[in-house]
């Protein structure tokens, strides 16, 4: 189908494309790196808003969840009604939250209000990458997109780095007020350089689709990240989950039976595009899950101020840049299955040597499992997200970069619930008993760490080896999720050792019909 986006008048002088990139990469490392970068004052917002620790868990997961859930809704309405109607409307979404998210001290309004912020990131993710694909010129496409990728990468960690830096001299507010900054410094460049694009004759929305998955996945992370209150083995916990996953498989069947559907069901029938999809989920997983985690341990437990906190991550940045860059070598040179199933057994390694971390652990052990988990990140990210574009033909491009960024978010609020899951419910037994506390005291040193730590004397004491055994269940539950990972690639690959061998015999034939089911998608990402 022929493109009908809505060109700026005139022809653009060169100049504005680089303003256009400049632009779109401030907009999208504000809302990636607004997944992390509150992870760093979780100790401080407990301390001050009396927080529990599963309002801990809800804070930081209904940005992740709502995210994740209306990507690719929010995709399809930036194609069809203008990619910088969408950047505007997410940008002005994003700063207004995070501008009342600095206001409040309700752990409950700050719940709802990192779910507004949600839907502004989700607005604006696809169409910075829509726009830079409409607005740049064949020639200096892949450049662009290759900061995108770039950006998109490196801003959870350096979201960290930000927040530590700005909480060494002021609250957690200021990390939302930073995302204010940002949201305006993006907004007014979107005003002034970023020309509208559009294809206004896509088909209409697949509300159901969409009403489905909103309702499957917010479902099942709610029951979740409850279960530690409830219990896992209470009748509405498991009444929860069973009722997401049910909801979810309607979903599927539903999508099915559409003739545009919101994602197809049917290209997870591709063996490399079901492994690439399934290890960036997993690894996104372990990777928000464990940050959440260790955040609170390096703060909490070891004493670390913010900043140090965040510097103490630095082996894993450093670490996996040269690997990640080393990846398609190696790919080229030993195929897709080995150095992905090796990238994947690093993480789980990694996640196995810092769950023996305990109150007086030496960093050089929290060194020891960010450098294999730094490596082994680097080195099965590229071959997974290779894995999902390869396996599609070109007309399909747009569908691989959509669901790789869903893949990743959505990897990313489950992890934060399963693994702050399992910390919660650890920590809560292990404290069940604190006799010569009067109830109110006990109840309060069972909510979180924080609220132990204020209490002081045994109880303090006690919270911190509730917590590290919490911790020790969670990033063992992130362990098994990178094996998991790594057995399923390896058995999808089993029969396609090689990459050439792989794209040859699993691509999705690229025919008319592909081609015009391409047009018909709305997350045109690529």
């Amino acid at each position: 189908m022929p493109s009908t986006r809505t060109p700026a008048a005139g022809s653009p002088p060169a100049v504005r494309h680089n303003l256009v990139l400049v632009v779109t990469c401030v907009a999208l490392g504000a809302v990636v790196a607004a997944m992390a970068s509150l992870n760093v004052a979780l100790p401080d917002l407990a301390r001050e808003t009396h927080a529990t620790q599963t309002q801990l868990s809800w804070i930081i997961d209904a940005y992740s969840l709502v995210f994740a859930s209306l990507l690719l809704p929010a995709g399809a309405l930036g194609d069809r009604f203008g990619r910088r109607r969408a950047l505007l409307a997410g940008l002005a979404i994003f700063g207004a939250g995070s501008a009342a998210a600095s206001l409040t001290t309700e752990p409950s309004a700050l719940i709802v209000l990192r779910g507004v912020l949600g839907v502004g990131a989700a607005l604006v993710m696809p169409a910075t990458l829509s726009t830079i694909t409409t607005t740049f010129p064949r020639a200096q496409r892949a450049r662009a997109v290759s900061v995108w990728a770039a950006v998109a990468g490196a801003s959870a960690l350096v979201g960290l780095f930000a927040s530590g830096a700005l909480l060494e001299s002021w609250s957690w507010r200021s990390v939302f007020l930073l995302n204010v900054a940002l949201a305006l410094l993006a907004l007014v460049g979107t005003l002034l350089f970023v020309p509208e694009s559009a294809e206004p004759r896509q088909p209409r929305l697949d509300v159901g689709g969409a009403v489905l998955a909103v309702a499957g996945l917010v479902t099942l992370v709610y029951s979740v990240i409850e279960a530690p209150t409830r219990g896992w083995a209470d009748p509405v916990t498991l009444a929860g989950i069973g009722l997401g996953l049910a909801v979810l498989a309607g979903f599927v069947v539903f999508e099915l039976r559409r003739e545009n559907p919101l994602l197809d069901p049917r290209l997870f029938r591709n063996r490399h595009f079901a492994a690439g999809s399934l290890s960036i989920m997993l690894q996104f997983f372990v990777f928000f899950g464990f940050v959440f985690v260790m955040m609170q341990y390096l703060q909490l437990v070891r004493g670390d101020s913010a900043l140090m906190a965040a510097t103490a991550m630095l082996p894993m940045a450093v670490t996996m840049v040269p690997v990640s860059r080393a990846a398609p070598v190696l790919v080229g040179r030993f195929g897709f299955r080995g150095p992905w199933v090796a990238g994947l057994a690093g993480v789980a390694a990694g996640m196995g040597i810092l769950s023996r971390l305990d109150a007086s652990s030496p960093y050089w052990i929290v060194a020891a499992g960010l450098v294999p988990l730094g490596a082994g990140m680097g080195l099965a990210m590229t071959p997974a997200t290779t894995a999902i574009t390869d396996a599609l033909p070109r007309s399909l491009q747009n569908v691989g970069s959509a669901v790789n960024d869903l893949a990743r978010e959505l990897g990313g609020a489950l992890g934060i619930a399963v693994l702050g899951s399992l910390l919660s419910a650890a920590y809560r037994d292990h404290l069940s008993s604190l006799p010569g506390l009067p109830q109110h005291v006990a109840d309060a040193a069972r909510s979180s760490p924080a609220a132990a730590h204020a209490i002081g004397g045994p109880v303090s004491g006690r919270a911190t080896a509730a917590f590290v055994d919490g911790m020790h269940l969670a990033l063992l539950g992130a362990a098994a999720a990178a094996v998991l990972a790594a057995v399923a690639v390896a058995a999808l690959l089993r029969s396609a050792p090689g990459q050439e061998a792989s794209a040859e015999d699993d691509e999705v034939p690229d025919t008319a019909d592909a081609r015009e089911q391409s047009a018909r998608e709305q997350p045109s990402y690529l």
